[in-house]
């Protein structure tokens, strides 16, 4: 079993990549790879709204010289999926929420390939928005009809200097629990990967 994470600050060894070390540490002990994806400090343009990847249906956005494509197929070959952003303006960071964007309408159109992987959130943020940030973050797990487990508390880290997430222990403590939730989800959906759900009805478009 594998779990891919987007990591969505542009600080690549910040607290947001901190927090995401948690988990993996957490996820590998329980026998689940773990792949962290940086997209918060490439160039990511957002939706075009051109929707050719409804009408093409050939898995992919039209935009090509970014690193989307690539880390949807990533995302569709996992068995789970963390979204992880710090926070601005208490809101997801801009260039995570272009890639957010695009990836979930692209695996949408293209056949729900996100439907039934677990999914979680996880924001680190200084002070306030990171609810916020951790709702409109879930909105994307929600609407993709995945399986979401959850920790003790909200899922977020506070710290504002790299390595300051490092002293935050409850924050430590709600990404090892979501680690071994997801890692438990993971397991139980694996074996009772015979039971076949029921196929939804029509879609209906998202944008």
């Amino acid at each position: 079993m594998k779990v891919v994470a987007i990591q969505g600050s542009p600080r690549k060894n910040g607290n947001t990549f901190f927090a995401l070390s948690v988990i993996k540490n957490a996820l590998n002990a329980e026998g689940i790879d773990f792949e962290i994806i940086d997209i918060g400090g490439r160039h990511i343009r957002g939706c075009l709204a051109c929707n050719k990847c409804y009408e093409n249906r050939d898995g992919k956005c039209v935009i090509t010289n970014d690193i989307l494509n690539d880390a949807v197929a990533k995302m569709k070959d996992a068995d789970g999926i963390i979204l992880a952003s710090s926070v601005y303006y208490s809101g997801i960071a801009g260039t995570m929420k272009c890639f957010l964007d695009r990836a979930f309408y692209v695996a949408s159109v293209n056949g729900r390939w996100f439907r039934h992987k677990a999914g979680a959130s996880i924001v680190a943020v200084r002070r306030t928005g990171g609810s916020m940030t951790f709702n409109s973050l879930n909105h994307y797990l929600n609407i993709s009809e995945m399986l979401i487990p959850s920790s003790n508390y909200w899922n977020v880290i506070h710290g504002l200097a790299p390595g300051d997430a490092a002293k935050d222990e409850e924050g430590i403590r709600i990404m090892q629990i979501l680690a071994q939730n997801m890692a438990w989800l993971l397991k139980m959906s694996k074996h009772e990967q015979n039971i076949n759900p029921k196929q939804n009805e029509k879609q209906l478009p998202i944008l």
